[in-house]
């Protein structure tokens, strides 16, 4: 195992502590989606309800010499018809997690935003990493990178709350959410700007609750007490960022792929919001940003759980 990223190994080790999460794998019918449930399930963490066609995942396990009988298998024709089976499997308390096969990203979460699905929640739905930088003093959570494109204020006040209920999940216990923009103070002519106020003002009011948040910070100043202080910034969250609140996904998407491509970070991601955590991985992913991610996930269904 590599010792470049001591705090998402913790992860692992916590999740794997409280014992393995049934999850419903959808549509895992290519060799990299039907490897990382089987590797999510030999680090203790899942217990793999496989949702698809069985011939297809029977043949690729073979001409993949992968061992399938740890798995439930549910034979379901197409990558359709699997997320819905997925989220029947939801409703009657038969799987704890979700977890994204081969289908694409887009037809798993039209099944979890569909109202007949009955996995909608009063919240929105929306994505965080969970950020292991081996430079960088503790996790990084960053949101949202791939789900929302241009959240508006409401969606945005949803994504802080999520990942604040994430962050608490993983044992932060009053985190702190600095939401991002290019410059420190309100500037009418970047909405970003006028978002981080906002936001910052909700949660002193109670419409977010569980964390302190405040903005708009650049990026600097979010991260580096020292850059902080030199631009006369005096706040809790300046240079002891939990949370990083993304003005919108693009920023968010390249932030977090520079973490990983030039950083060597490990990036663990799920999806929240709805009635539970969903695994969503890249086939670019590493062994270990796979087995992080469902690490994060089963730690935020025990969190719901127990909480």
């Amino acid at each position: 195992m590599q010792t470049k990223a001591p705090r998402s190994h913790a992860l692992v080790d916590q999740a794997r502590s409280l014992g393995p999460t049934p999850t419903a794998v959808v549509y895992p019918c290519s060799g990299p989606a039907l490897s990382g449930a089987l590797e999510a399930a030999a680090a203790g963490l899942i217990t793999p309800v496989l949702v698809g066609p069985r011939a297809q995942i029977e043949t690729i396990a073979s001409r993949e010499d992968l061992d399938l009988s740890s798995c439930i298998l549910h034979d379901v024709e197409n990558a359709h018809d699997s997320a819905r089976f997925a989220a029947e499997l939801v409703r009657d308390n038969k799987v704890a997690l979700l977890m994204k096969g081969s289908l694409h990203t887009d037809e798993l979460m039209s099944v979890l935003i569909s109202r007949d699905a009955g996995l909608r929640t009063d919240r929105r739905i929306s994505h965080v990493f969970v950020m292991d930088v081996p430079a960088h003093d503790r996790l990084l959570l960053v949101t949202d990178a791939a789900v929302n494109i241009a959240p508006n204020l409401e969606t945005k006040r949803h994504i802080t709350q999520n990942a604040i209920d994430v962050a608490h999940a993983l044992g932060i216990t009053l985190p702190r959410a600095a939401v991002l923009s290019a410059v420190e103070t309100v500037n009418p002519a970047i909405p970003s700007s006028v978002h981080a106020a906002a936001l910052r003002d909700m949660a002193k009011v109670g419409d977010i609750t569980g964390g302190i948040v405040d903005g708009p910070f650049a990026f600097d100043n979010a991260i580096s007490a020292a850059a902080a202080r030199i631009k006369g910034i005096q706040s809790p969250v300046s240079g002891n960022a939990d949370i990083l609140v993304m003005p919108a996904l693009e920023a968010g998407n390249i932030f977090y792929k520079s973490l990983v491509y030039l950083s060597q970070a490990v990036a663990a991601g799920v999806v929240v919001g709805a009635k539970v955590p969903v695994i969503l991985t890249s086939r670019a992913d590493s062994v270990h940003s796979r087995i992080a991610s469902a690490a994060v996930a089963s730690l935020v269904a025990h969190s719901r759980k127990v909480g």
